[in-house]
């Protein structure tokens, strides 16, 4: 059986909102207002081009900037320790750290990641976090300027590692990135806690708790 794992809210923290309230509290200081700027900086074409890798940090910081009225320096330092940022949610890396384990006994099992990751911030996670080192493989977006929810991206990681998509899991916080791998013939899993992935896992016959 195949696990795929996303990594942002998933294996790593991501909050967007949090980010830009601490670095633009006049724009982002109220709660709406910083949900509302960070759907406006991260779920913009821009972004989306930034983690497909066909558009440079530098350039995706000039319109972002220009776009949104923000401080561009400010904007520029935010966007260059995102990969610093983003660190390891420490009950889903410790549930990895038991699927690693179980493949002792369970020579079927494999582990791969799946994740939306400009290509700088892919390297900081590789230097930076040696579990990476469980998984068999995987794709960042921006090193094959792909990003999910195309289903181009999903079947190139199905062909490179020869995955069975009936035994594929693909575990990501958001619904179309679910739907996409669903409609492939993979079983896709919405992330929303660690104990709630482990629970669907145990019912799936892929985990059993070791307590």
């Amino acid at each position: 059986m195949n696990l795929v794992f996303d990594f942002g809210a998933v294996l790593f923290t991501w909050k967007p909102a949090e980010i830009l309230a601490a670095a633009f509290p006049e724009q982002a200081g109220e709660a709406r207002a910083a949900d509302n700027l960070a759907h406006a900086v991260f779920a913009h074409p821009d972004w989306h081009s930034f983690d497909r890798g066909t558009l440079a940090p530098d350039d995706v910081v000039a319109r972002t900037a220009e776009r949104l009225a923000l401080d561009a320096t400010v904007l520029a330092e935010l966007i260059a320790q995102i990969g610093e940022r983003l660190q390891p949610m420490a009950d889903t890396v410790a549930l990895l750290a038991q699927l690693h384990a179980l493949r002792a006994q369970r020579p079927d099992l494999r582990l791969y990641y799946l994740s939306n990751m400009p290509e700088p911030y892919a390297r900081v996670l590789e230097q930076r976090h040696g579990f990476l080192q469980w998984f068999d493989g995987g794709i960042f977006s921006g090193d094959v300027q792909i990003t999910k929810p195309d289903p181009a991206i999903y079947q190139l990681l199905q062909t490179r590692y020869a995955l069975a998509s009936a035994q594929t899991v693909f575990i990501d916080d958001l619904h179309a990135n679910v739907n996409a791998a669903n409609a492939l013939g993979w079983q896709g899993v919405q992330f929303e806690s660690t104990q709630q992935l482990q629970t669907r896992l145990q019912a799936m016959g892929l985990y059993e708790n070791s307590a």
